[in-house]
C-alpha cells in the first residue's frame, strides 16, 4: 500500500544532471557524491543510476558498505577516511579509497599490513578549516604516506572549496592558487571542485571533480537557478489532499492560530508535515502545487499535516496530488522560505516517506 507522502526519484534526471557535470568539466573524471543517503534520494538506487560515474564518494564507511552490499562495484572513496584499525582493515578488504586528513590517520596506516596497498587521497586544508592537514604539514605528511607500505603510489591530492557558491568571492581563487602552489610538480591525481566549483570555477576542475548537489537538480550557486544551468529536479516530494473544509473570515488556522482568514477560505489539508521532513519553520504563503497549480500553505506546519488555501482552486478534491517541491516547483524556491538550504531540505526527508524510483 502506497503512503500519502512519497518522494519520487527520477533516475533519468539523475543521469541528465550527471551529463551536465560531464559537459561542464569534460577533461575531468567524476566522483559522484552519494553520501547522506544520496542527499535523501536513496543511496542504493542513486548509486545504481550513476553506474557511469568513475567513482562514488561517501562520507563514512557504513555508507560504503551499503553500496557494496548492493553489488555495486564502482570505486568508492571514503571522504572522512577511517578512524580505527577495524575500519582500516575493512576498507582494505572492500577496496575502498580513503581520504587522509590528520596525523592520527597517518599513524593508523603505518601500522597496517595489507596484501594490497590502499589508494589514498591526502587532503590539505586550503581555507575551509574543517578537514585537511595544515599547509605547513603537507610536505611531511605526503612524505610519510610515500614511505608507507600500506599506501598505493602515487598518493592522490585533494582539497575542498569553502565559498564556491559565491562566484564573486575571491576565497575560491585563493584556495585554488594555494593548492596549486603546494602540489606543483608532485605526481598524483588531484581533486578540488564540488558542484559549485564545476559550474563557476573552471580552474578548479583538475583531474577529478566531485559533484553532489547538482546531481540532484538543485542549484549549488547563490542567485542562480538550477534550470539556468540545465539541471532537472531528481526528487519530487508529493502527497495528497485528505480533507477540504471552509474557514470563515476571521478564523485562525492551526497550532497557535498564526494565520487568520481575511475572507471565507476554502482550506485543504494535505498529509505531510515535519514528521516527513517538511520543515515546521516554513513561512505562511509558501507555495505548493495542487493539481499542478500554485496555492499557498497557511497556518503552522504540524507533524503530519499542512493546510493550504484552496480558495483560488475551487475544483480541488480529496485525493488530489500536492507537490511540496520538485518538478514544477524547485526546491531552491522553497528553501529560503524555511531559512535553510536545498541541501538540508533534501537530506531531511524522513524514513517514513516512501521512495518511489522511476
Amino acid at each position: 500500500m502506497r503512503g500519502a507522502a512519497r518522494a519520487v526519484i527520477d533516475t533519468h534526471a539523475l543521469r541528465h544532471n550527471f551529463a551536465r557535470a560531464r559537459a561542464a568539466a569534460p577533461r575531468s573524471r567524476i566522483m559522484a557524491v552519494v553520501k547522506a543517503n544520496a542527499y535523501g534520494h536513496g543511496i542504493v538506487p542513486v548509486a545504481r543510476a550513476l553506474a557511469v560515474a568513475d567513482a562514488l564518494a561517501v562520507a563514512r564507511i557504513e555508507e560504503g558498505m551499503r553500496v557494496r552490499a548492493a553489488g555495486i562495484e564502482n570505486p568508492i572513496v571514503l571522504l572522512e577516511g577511517v578512524f580505527n584499525a577495524e575500519q582500516l582493515a575493512l576498507a582494505a578488504q572492500q577496496g575502498f579509497e580513503i581520504v587522509v586528513h590528520s596525523t592520527g590517520q597517518l599513524e593508523l596506516l603505518k601500522l597496517q599490513r595489507t596484501a594490497q596497498p590502499l589508494k589514498v587521497w591526502l587532503k590539505v586544508d586550503t581555507g575551509m578549516h574543517r578537514l585537511g592537514v595544515d599547509p605547513d604539514d603537507f610536505v611531511a605528511c605526503l612524505a610519510a604516506l610515500r614511505s608507507c607500505p600500506a599506501v598505493a603510489q602515487p598518493v592522490r591530492l585533494m582539497t575542498h572549496l569553502a565559498n564556491a557558491d559565491d562566484a564573486s568571492d575571491p576565497t575560491s581563487e585563493a584556495q585554488i592558487g594555494l593548492f596549486e602552489r603546494l602540489t606543483n610538480g608532485i605526481p598524483g591525481e588531484r581533486s578540488i571542485a564540488n558542484s559549485a566549483g564545476i559550474l563557476a570555477w573552471p580552474a578548479s576542475h583538475a583531474d577529478w571533480v566531485r559533484p553532489g548537489l547538482m546531481l540532484y537538480g538543485a542549484s549549488p550557486l547563490r542567485d542562480a537557478s538550477a534550470a539556468g544551468h540545465g539541471l532537472e529536479p531528481a526528487m519530487t516530494l508529493a502527497t495528497e489532499l485528505i480533507a477540504i473544509k471552509t474557514a470563515r473570515a476571521g478564523a485562525r488556522v492551526g497550532y497557535g492560530g498564526i494565520w487568520q482568514a481575511r475572507r471565507d477560505t476554502l482550506l485543504g489539508v494535505a498529509a505531510v508535515g515535519y514528521g516527513d521532513g517538511y520543515p515546521r519553520a516554513i513561512q505562511n504563503g509558501t507555495p505548493v502545487l495542487v493539481n499542478g497549480r500554485k496555492a499557498p500553505m497557511v497556518g503552522r506546519v504540524s507533524m503530519d499535516m499542512i493546510t493550504i488555501d484552496l480558495t483560488d482552486s475551487p475544483d480541488a478534491r480529496v485525493g488530489d496530488p500536492v507537490v511540496l517541491w520538485g518538478k514544477g516547483l524547485p526546491v531552491d524556491e522553497i528553501a529560503p522560505r524555511a531559512d535553510t538550504t536545498a541541501y538540508e531540505l533534501l537530506c531531511n526527508v524522513s524514513q517514513r516517506v516512501e521512495l518511489e524510483v522511476i
